[in-house]
């Protein structure tokens, strides 16, 4: 089977250009082919073309927490939001922390409209205490690990994991933070928890964390990446070692780069989550760290719960928000529409660096022979973000009601359309 993109525009060879894609089986066989007899054609209208999207950072809640997520359903929500490739993590019940449950993790994950790359976790279960078999796990289909949703406290355990992480090649993904730190806080420590008379995260508690790590993975030569960066202290802490050549890569998610801690006027739940809004400040070092290299990419974070938990304010609501459906949209509008980042900037933040940090061969990008693993926006037109619209089965988001250009048209995996919007 044959399948025609045609009139589109994207990014080759570092230019946009025209496009008219062809696909036959799951790979592109041209990107400026003038054949119009393929089994479909479809006529993209000047809408951006590129690589499908790749998201290392979300949540599928798939066993454990049904009720908040589905592979199906989480799944279904990447593809709107034009990413074909997702790593999930692995705070699950049961945690696939051994062979066995890896390997049925593996089997629930084939529900998956898009391609699924499952984290394995550091520690058992999670608590931190004694490390995985990782080279179980990496033989078992493990693509990296980590304990995102809880930091280690141990140091040993750490010092540990890096090493034998390291001798295995493998990528240590690290959610920094001290809980010793955080002061039960539900917002960020600053004026506005004062404001609203809420307890306070102390930004330390990420950057301190992320400092001993640094130092650990200098030691160890451990592929050292960091979760959801947010402070300013962090991302400079990474700029130095970086310079010293410590292996370290790091992430940072739209919400840190679109949002801060003034935004929240009152106790919505929208605005809570893991690592907390920081302030004004460390929102544009989020942004400027993205600019100059020192964060590597943008991962969502994709976390989603039921509207009765997020509807309990921020003392007592869960941390997250969903983000698979809005990324692109949003960056775009906020950043690429007013001229702050180069358009082909946003999609190698999506795309190409991701595949290059995490190694990811099997994924497509926008080259001849290479597996059609593709999303289409919409830049022309400007739409409302609306909880009807969403797959996922969570609404908790804060950008609800924005208007938004950006919004995704197709998206394909392996050649075939996961979502489409006409």
């Amino acid at each position: 089977m044959s399948m025609l993109l045609k009139n589109g525009q994207g990014y080759v060879d570092k230019k946009l250009q025209q496009l008219n894609v062809l696909i036959e089986g799951e790979h592109i066989s041209d990107l400026h082919s003038t054949d119009q007899t393929a089994d479909t054609v479809i006529d993209l209208h000047q809408a951006l073309v590129t690589p499908g999207l790749i998201d290392v950072h979300v949540h599928l809640r798939e066993p454990g927490f049904t009720n908040k997520e589905t592979i199906k359903t989480g799944s279904a929500a990447a593809a709107h939001g034009g990413f074909t490739t997702i790593g999930a993590m692995a705070n699950l019940n049961p945690t696939p922390n051994t062979p066995e449950r890896f390997k049925k993790q593996l089997e629930l994950n084939q529900k998956s409209s898009v391609k699924i790359k499952q984290y394995a976790p550091v520690t058992q279960d999670r608590k931190g205490q004694a490390t995985v078999d990782f080279a179980a796990l990496r033989g078992a289909g493990a693509f990296a690990f980590s304990d995102d949703g809880s930091g280690i406290a141990n140091s040993q355990v750490m010092w540990t994991a890096m090493q034998k992480l390291a001798a295995l090649n493998m990528v240590l993904c690290d959610h920094a933070q001290d809980m010793q730190l955080t002061n039960g806080g539900v917002i960020n420590a600053g004026a506005t928890a004062e404001r609203l008379k809420m307890p306070g995260v102390n930004k330390v508690s990420e950057s301190s964390q992320i400092a001993r790590n640094l130092v650990l993975a200098q030691a160890t030569g451990v592929h050292y990446h960091v979760c959801h960066v947010s402070t300013k202290e962090s991302i400079e802490l990474i700029r130095i070692a970086k310079k010293a050549r410590v292996n370290v890569t790091c992430e940072v998610t739209p919400h840190h780069l679109l949002l801060d801690d003034t935004m929240i006027q009152n106790g919505d739940a929208q605005f809570k989550m893991n690592p907390p809004l920081r302030s004004a400040e460390d929102r544009m070092a989020c942004v400027a760290g993205l600019m100059d290299g020192t964060i590597d990419l943008i991962a969502t974070d994709h976390a989603p719960h039921t509207d009765q938990e997020k509807q309990q304010g921020l003392l007592n609501s869960p941390n997250g928000i969903v983000g698979s459906e809005t990324a692109f949209a949003l960056l775009y509008t906020r950043f690429v529409k007013t001229g702050i980042w180069p358009l082909n900037k946003l999609i190698d933040w999506l795309s190409e660096a991701p595949k290059q940090v995490f190694q990811l061969s099997t994924v497509g990008q926008l080259r001849v022979g290479d597996l059609a693993d593709i999303a289409v926006f919409d830049l022309a037109h400007r739409e409302k973000i609306s909880a009807t619209g969403f797959l996922s089965k969570g609404h908790n988001s804060p950008f609800l009601g924005q208007q938004v250009y950006g919004n995704t048209l197709f998206t394909l995996v392996n050649g075939q359309i996961v979502y489409r919007r006409y």
